[in-house]
């Protein structure tokens, strides 16, 4: 027996902003769009959802199939269904939006799929309503900075205190008082100071500092 014969068919998709963290700036990727309709405008990466798998794991496969990573920080922005959003079909979309290093996604991965990091403040205008899937993720990720620690999956394992800094004000869009965050960070004990010394910013170099997920687990509660 056919159910729902009665209804209009509509395509389902799920669209991936990924966000990654390099010399100061929040940036995403982004590329030129490889299929019709709007073939060769600036566009997120996505795909459409098989009709055996879930949207969460939909967004998973696509973002690996992107990445080449796995198990990777990542949260559901909403969907957007505008009728008109898709000149092509009716498609509903299912935005994500996941954190990465940058420095641990490949250059011959991203050449390959054709895709480059853009600053969030400097956008093109972009395939649909991708801007705006970006700036709604945008806006959940910076709510999300000040309860939960989301800000490391954006830094290599160790970090300075002046590349935390700038990323939380690159995320925020404003500058921070040196003085009051450092005190604030001292406090947390999941922040940890190592013996090792970056010299790549100054001569007298700056101490390298760690996120302990055990401490964290352990005294989750965190406001910044």
């Amino acid at each position: 027996m056919t159910y729902y014969s009665q209804h209009a068919k509509v395509w389902v998709s799920v669209d991936c902003i990924i966000f990654g963290f390099d010399e100061g700036k929040l940036k995403v990727l982004i590329g030129r769009r490889q299929m019709d309709p709007g073939r060769g405008e600036w566009s997120l990466y996505g795909g459409f959802v098989a009709a055996d798998e879930s949207i969460d794991d939909a967004a998973a496969r696509t973002l690996s199939e992107l990445t080449g990573l796995r198990n990777l920080y990542m949260r559901q922005v909403g969907a957007f269904g505008s009728v008109d959003r898709d000149p092509g079909e009716r498609v509903i979309s299912i935005a994500y939006y996941a954190l990465i290093n940058v420095k641990d996604y490949g250059e011959r991965q991203r050449l390959e799929h054709g895709v480059e990091w853009a600053d969030v403040n400097n956008l093109p205008s972009l395939y649909s309503d991708h801007n705006e899937m970006i700036r709604k993720a945008l806006k959940l990720m910076r709510q999300k900075l000040h309860v939960e620690p989301v800000g490391f999956h954006l830094l290599p394992n160790l970090f300075t205190l002046t590349q935390l800094q700038n990323l939380y004000e690159a995320v925020n869009g404003e500058e921070l008082d040196k003085r009051n965050f450092r005190k604030r960070i001292k406090e947390m004990d999941f922040i940890e100071k190592t013996e090792l010394i970056d010299k790549t910013s100054s001569k007298r170099g700056a101490f390298l500092y760690r996120f302990n997920h055990r401490s964290y687990n352990e005294d989750p509660n965190f406001k910044l």
